[in-house]
């Protein structure tokens, strides 16, 4: 856990969470068919969201909002279920806000800043200091109050958590230039040549989509936004530059709250937003010391449990072994007489005999069929996989029949497979 902590409680009880999962998150293609991209499943066990709501709690928040938009069905449904542990009699509360026409009968969630915009009735209703605004689609762990502290202690009007990526890596981000106060003099929306640190002219300080304000200099912000027909309604496109000009931003460096299970461990933030980014982040883990420790029960990452008994391993015939080296295997799985190397199993999948993976994503109630051969790949929830099926050894059969990625993964989804037969 994080040794950095060091103010008394109070600011994080007296802040809001408000979490952004409204995305569809198209980069992660027909992964993101059924669900938004916050509701894709992440490390066998969890989904993407669980890891910004989970830091929200470890940190001592208690009032958690979320603002949902596109097929959010599927994120619904996790939240009710995995996160109804939340109390008002203990001024606790979990609010999910669907995109509601509670503004127009015309208008969603036409930005994030319109995402909250829409919702200020609501968290005015409560007793709170400050909003940390958070996104729902990326995984770290990072303790929230923190930055509240510096945000408070810095005479900030917003914080800005940021860190430090190459600076042609910093493209997708916005970019913060600072002064030596870390007071930011200028913020740039995903340009396409980055200015670098002063000091590090190859490094740029991206924007992490994290922002802490005070709750009333929000809600007047907001309402100056709304007021602008010319906005976009984005907290990156519009009231963050805005602020930079007109207000005191201040950054907050990552690795400052980062939480770490040991001192030597990386500042771990993830983009899963691509096939790749998603495949590598998740393969990441299985590694002997990851950067992202998911065994540390000082800072745990809560979910949806899934009552399912334990993995299973059964035969030990040559050719025919319930065997995995150098992989993880979710509750309910059965390895029956396959071979898995380097390899994720999420909950509830079957490997049939006779079948060997390598480097493979599985996502929960998969099956996969006898004599299969799947290197490189991820497949998609609930996927039936036919005997006999070879991927990741031919790259062309593998992109007609399949979407196969710019880093060479290749993804099935159950529609795939039907067009299989044909």
């Amino acid at each position: 856990m994080s040794e950095q902590r060091r103010v008394a409680p109070g600011l994080a009880r007296h802040a809001l969470a408000y979490v952004l999962a409204g995305g569809r998150g198209s980069r992660l293609r027909q992964l993101t068919d059924r669900r938004a991209k916050p509701a894709v499943m992440f490390g066998g066990s969890w989904r993407i969201i669980d890891f910004a709501l989970s830091n929200a709690v470890n940190s001592g928040i208690r009032r958690i909002g979320v603002a949902t938009q596109y097929k959010a069905h599927s994120l619904i449904r996790h939240m009710q279920r995995g996160w109804n542990f939340f109390r008002g009699e203990r001024n606790e509360s979990f609010d999910i806000l669907p995109a509601s026409q509670r503004v127009s009968e015309h208008a969603w969630y036409s930005g994030t800043a319109d995402a909250v915009f829409q919702n200020i009735d609501i968290l005015q209703s409560y007793d709170i200091d400050h909003i940390v605004i958070l996104a729902g689609d990326h995984v770290y762990k990072m303790d929230y109050e923190l930055m509240l502290e510096e945000h408070v202690s810095s005479g900030a009007d917003v914080t800005v958590g940021c860190l430090e990526v190459p600076r042609m890596e910093a493209t997708g981000f916005g970019v913060m230039h600072v002064d030596a106060n870390d007071r930011v003099v200028s913020f740039l929306e995903k340009p396409k040549d980055p200015p670098g640190l002063p000091d590090k002219p190859d490094v740029a300080l991206a924007s992490m989509g994290i922002y802490v304000f005070s709750t009333a200099f929000l809600f007047d912000q907001l309402r100056r936004d709304a007021a602008d027909p010319s906005s976009s309604h984005d907290f990156g496109k519009d009231i963050i530059p805005y602020l930079v000009e007109n207000a005191k931003a201040v950054a907050h460096r990552f690795p400052k709250s980062c939480v770490r299970s040991r001192p030597d461990e990386d500042a771990y933030w993830r983009d899963v937003g691509t096939i790749d980014a998603y495949w590598e982040a998740n393969l990441d883990l299985i590694s002997v010391t990851p950067s992202l420790n998911l065994y540390d029960r000082h800072w745990p990452i809560w979910t949806d449990p899934v009552l399912a008994p334990p993995a299973k391993f059964v035969f030990d015939d040559e050719g025919r072994r319930g065997l995995a080296v150098d992989s993880m295997v979710a509750n309910g799985s059965i390895l029956s007489g396959a071979r898995i190397h380097n390899t994720l199993l999420s909950t509830h999948v079957r490997v049939n005999s006779y079948t060997t993976l390598r480097e493979a994503l599985i996502l929960p109630d998969v099956d996969i069929g006898r004599h299969c051969r799947l290197s490189k790949v991820v497949i998609d929830r609930g996927v039936r996989i036919p005997a006999g099926l070879v991927v990741g050894e031919d790259p062309d059969d593998d992109a007609r029949r399949f979407e196969r990625s710019s880093g060479g993964v290749t993804l099935i989804t159950r529609e795939m497979i039907e067009a299989l037969d044909r």
